[in-house]
């Protein structure tokens, strides 16, 4: 099995995914050289199947910072099981590891996106079948396997949901949330440390930001050691992980926004949408109202398949209901941008977006903040109001522009510039 495996993977190169990759970077087949990383399961076996207590990834820049954390500082991602389940981009928890104690997400967003199933290698199947490629030898199990195998006492807590509270461990009943709260508010080990360390290191010899692929096994040995397993490091270059935005370089005279509390990268070049909260007849004890009609609009644009520019004052998704528009995502799920801004009378603090964290970082949405007070920040209201308007309610203008906005995101800069 061992041997067909090496196979399979060498004759990988002529499939036809890799031809058709190689024609678009007109590269040759016989040119291809490969050569194959035999490694090691990180993990224990319980019953007949075998898994880490932990898998997961983390980069050394995070492109979505909220509160006091800097995007130098990095992000990582975590899961009970095989990376299997990380790298597929599933329901996993992510952490700074700076700052580990840090609740991201609300605790709405902690239970609805808690992890529900892992990976595991099936000790069970003698006889796999290599060819059906990357998951032949695994097994999709839910969580409570894992709690019969016992191991994710150190992993989960418990959600009591008369009290809104998430209780770390397993002592009482209730829904589990795979929150790793021994691990990182109480330190069993010391991963978030590690994590911050391995991190620093290997950003430095590389010379660029870097990824790392990691795996924990918490059972201690004679020395009272759990085991950190570095897996991969890879540096992070090309896409639009080093995209950078230089502002003296751009006419921005051609600008009609533009924000230095900002989080998302890369550009976006397909919105000639733009809704927004007209600030004449904005009210901030009329917001359900408000919620009721972006509804209908973001609906509308679901059924044209149209991505929009989402502006309006104080924070949106707010659970306070005066302190801004208080959707839930699906609402305004396809918004590609969300804006929020103060008004001359309504001043706020920028939420930057942490009420829709899991949404905004999974599905790469810009969310800016423009302060009315800002010598340096602005929108350009009277050029949204030149445009042809689409649809028009009580609260919101929609507006399309007859060219597509170009719209500029620097994560590392954490500023932000839309283009016409």
């Amino acid at each position: 099995q061992m041997m067909n495996a090496i196979k399979l993977v060498y004759s990988s190169v002529y499939s036809t995914n890799a031809r058709t990759y190689f024609e678009a970077i007109n590269h040759k087949v016989e040119e291809e050289k490969m050569a194959i990383v035999v490694q090691e399961v990180v993990g224990s076996q319980y019953d007949k199947y075998f898994y880490p207590h932990i898998s997961g990834t983390a980069q050394s820049h995070n492109f979505y910072p909220i509160g006091h954390m800097k995007p130098e500082e990095g992000f990582a991602v975590i899961a009970l099981g095989l990376g299997q389940y990380v790298v597929e981009g599933e329901k996993t928890f992510r952490f700074s590891p700076k700052y580990p104690k840090i609740e991201i997400s609300s605790l709405k967003d902690t239970v609805k996106n808690s992890q529900v199933h892992f990976y595991a290698v099936n000790m069970g199947n003698p006889d796999v079948n290599l060819l059906l490629g990357e998951e032949a030898g695994l097994v999709k199990l839910d969580l409570w396997e894992a709690e019969k195998h016992g191991s994710i006492k150190h992993l989960v807590s418990t959600y009591d949901s008369q009290n809104e509270t998430i209780d770390a461990g397993l002592s009482k009943p209730g829904p589990r949330i795979i929150n790793f709260a021994n691990v990182l508010k109480y330190e069993y080990v010391p991963l978030a440390q590690t994590v911050e360390f391995i991190l620093d290191v290997v950003k430095e010899a590389m010379g660029s930001p870097v990824e790392i692929e990691y795996a924990v096994d918490l059972n201690k040995d004679d020395n009272g050691l759990a085991s950190f397993y570095l897996l991969q490091i890879k540096p992070l270059v090309g896409n639009d992980q080093d995209f950078t935005v230089d502002v003296e370089q751009l006419n921005m005279d051609d600008a009609v926004l533009f924000s230095e509390k900002t989080m998302g990268n890369g550009p976006v070049d397909n919105i000639e949408d733009v809704i927004y909260v007209k600030k004449d007849k904005f009210d901030n004890t009329r917001t359900d109202e408000m919620t009721a009609e972006i509804e209908k609009l973001n609906m509308i644009m679901l059924q044209e398949k149209r991505k929009y520019l989402l502006i309006g004052p104080g924070r949106w998704g707010s659970r306070d209901k005066f302190i801004g528009v208080p959707v839930v995502w699906s609402q305004i799920s396809n918004a590609k941008v969300i804006v929020e801004v103060s008004l001359k009378d309504f001043q706020l603090d920028a939420s930057l977006g942490s009420h829709f964290f899991h949404n905004v970082t999974s599905m790469n949405v810009g969310y800016f903040s423009v302060d009315h007070y800002s010598q340096t920040e602005f929108i350009r209201w009277d050029d949204f109001e030149k445009q042809e308007v689409v649809h028009e309610t009580n609260f919101f203008k929609h507006v399309r522009y007859k060219k597509p906005l170009k719209i500029l995101m620097d994560g590392k800069k954490r500023l932000s510039v839309i283009l016409k």
